[in-house]
Order: C-alpha cells, then structure tokens, then sequence
C-alpha cells in the first residue's frame, strides 16, 4: 500500500482551538480573562497593591474601583483592545478613559487612563484598570 501523507478525510477532526495574541511564561504568576482564559498581565506588572509605604509610593497603596467592584492597576497587559478614548469624571477627577477588552472574547475588562487632568493624578497615564470581576489568578498562586 502507498503512503499517504493526509489521513483520510473520515478520520480528521476539526476543532476550533483559542489563539490568543500573547502567552505570559508559565513561570510567573500572571492574571488571565476569567471568561476565557486569555492571559491578561504579568503580576509584575501590578502596582495598584504595595507591600511598603512611604510618600513617595502613596498613590501604589490606593484601592481602585471599577463599576463592578474592585480592580487593579497594571503598567503593561496583553491580549487586549481599545477602544476610542472620552473624557468621564471618575472618583479621583475627571479623566480621559478608554475601554479595554478581552481580544478573545471581547468582554470589556476595565479601561486605560489615556490622560489625567490633576497634576496628582498624572502617574495613572499609560496604565490599564482591570476588574476583579474579570480575572482569574494563574500559575503558582498560594
């Protein structure tokens, strides 16, 4: 009998696999989409949370808040969107914002600080707000 090198027709099976953009290294402690596992940010990249204080580092021991509860604030995430940034009046003072979103799933996640108009706020510019409500704790979490 002569080789082939396709199986048959009947005997492939075709699955839609999930393709994210960005894989974080297994290695580190990351946080990932809780709707579809997508990962989101390196826990490196967390600053919204400190184990110090000082006046230097104030604005890191602040609590965030999303419209859905509680959330953290990264310098850097992956896997996802943006969308078009407007101006909202947030609990610090008015900001410009705009939406982010799961790449995967699209699930809008938090939203990034485009600009800040107090002087106090100007450090949250760049930086990505996700809820807790829409991440999950991955790899070698206690």
């Amino acid at each position: 009998p002569e080789l082939s090198e396709e199986p048959p027709a009947e005997m492939v099976k075709m699955t839609k696999s999930k393709t994210f953009q960005a894989y974080l290294p297994n290695c580190h402690r990351t946080y990932s989409c809780i709707h579809c596992r997508a990962h989101l940010a390196n826990h490196d990249e967390l600053i919204s949370k400190a184990s110090g204080f000082n006046k230097c580092n104030f604005f890191l021991m602040q609590s965030f808040q999303g419209s859905q509860g509680r959330a953290y604030l990264f310098n850097s995430v992956v896997n996802v969107g943006c969308g078009p940034a407007e101006e909202r009046v947030l609990l610090t003072g008015l900001h410009a914002v705009a939406d982010i979103y799961c790449e995967n799933c699209k699930t809008t996640l938090g939203w990034k600080y485009e600009h800040a108009f107090e002087s106090s706020q100007k450090y949250k510019e760049g930086k990505f707000i996700i809820e807790l409500a829409h991440m999950i704790k991955d790899n070698g979490w206690e």
